[in-house]
């Protein structure tokens, strides 16, 4: 009777229990596909974390795909120019290349002056010398004057730690001095194949990391810089003739003659030069301040 009884519990309990733990298990873990209808319409704009990525994987539009011509156009060439925006520098990067000019109204004074003495007497004097003076002799004169600078570049090259340049340019000056005739023939680059050195102090300034810092366009002189105005300085105390006008006062007026021989003569071997590069430029002034500019730039990359 007893385990009757017990039997008849056990039964009871299988009955009432078992249920509710189903009823209890399916409520806990719903299906996704109840999941849908649980959420009040009013609620889908701000869906609960679990649902959002059922929500989204069953609401996701599909890509458009407009034929019309116009749309496709507009976007290809907004698609260029952003190309095109990437590549071009900005007016920063630009600037960057350019040179100080904080003295510009000073500078065009100057430039228009040296502008004016060079068409009104340089010029003229060059055409004049170079109708007189064969090609090969004014290459020789210009070659005497280089010869003459020799301990300048010299002196750069060792203060740059171009001690092959230096070598070179000791070798050059025996050489030109003697078998070229006081430097009048380059006999080292024809026979020997030794080039010039080109360095200034202006050069080696800038090699040892300092910048331009803004222009100068000198009287006379021409385009410079307070860099390689410095640099000028420099140079002539490392040049010989600088120290003959110092002692003879009678050399003085021969150097001034020389240079003035030189300056004539140089201008006689580039004649048209300057005047094709005002012809072109817009602002012969900013032509001229950006030619120097990136050919000293270039000088020291070298």
């Amino acid at each position: 009777m007893k385990r009757v009884c017990g039997a008849y519990c056990l039964l009871m309990v299988c009955l009432l229990v078992v249920p509710g733990l189903c009823t209890a298990e399916d409520f806990l873990s719903p299906s996704s596909s109840e999941v849908s209808f649980a959420v009040p319409p009013g609620e889908m704009a701000n869906p609960a974390p679990g649902t959002v990525e059922l929500l989204e994987s069953s609401d996701t539009p599909e890509p458009s795909t407009s034929s019309d011509p116009t749309e496709s156009s507009t976007s290809s060439e907004q698609g260029e120019e952003a190309d095109q925006a990437a590549v071009e520098p900005s007016p920063t990067e630009e600037s960057a290349e350019s040179i100080a000019d904080p003295i510009e109204s000073v500078n065009r004074a100057f430039f228009h002056f040296n502008d004016k003495l060079y068409f009104w007497v340089l010029k003229p004097a060059a055409t004049g010398y170079k109708a007189v003076i064969p090609e090969d002799g004014r290459i020789g004169i210009r070659n005497f004057f280089s010869n003459l600078t020799t301990p300048v570049r010299l002196v750069n090259c060792l203060l740059q730690a171009k001690f092959k340049g230096a070598g070179n340019e000791t070798v050059r000056f025996v050489v030109n001095t003697t078998l070229g005739v006081v430097g009048f023939y380059d006999f080292a680059k024809k026979q020997f194949n030794i080039e010039k050195q080109e360095a200034d102090f202006g050069q080696t300034l800038g090699i040892w990391g300092m910048g331009p810092v803004f222009y100068l366009d000198l009287p006379i002189l021409g385009p410079s810089s307070l860099r390689d105005g410095l640099g000028f300085a420099v140079d002539a105390s490392f040049n010989p003739q600088t120290y003959l006008a110092f002692y003879f006062w009678v050399v003085g007026y021969v150097n001034t003659g020389g240079w003035i021989l030189e300056k004539i003569n140089e201008a006689s071997l580039t004649l048209g030069e300057y005047d094709s590069l005002k012809k072109a430029a817009l602002d012969p002034y900013i032509a001229v301040r950006e030619a120097y500019h990136q050919y000293r730039q270039n000088k020291i990359k070298k």
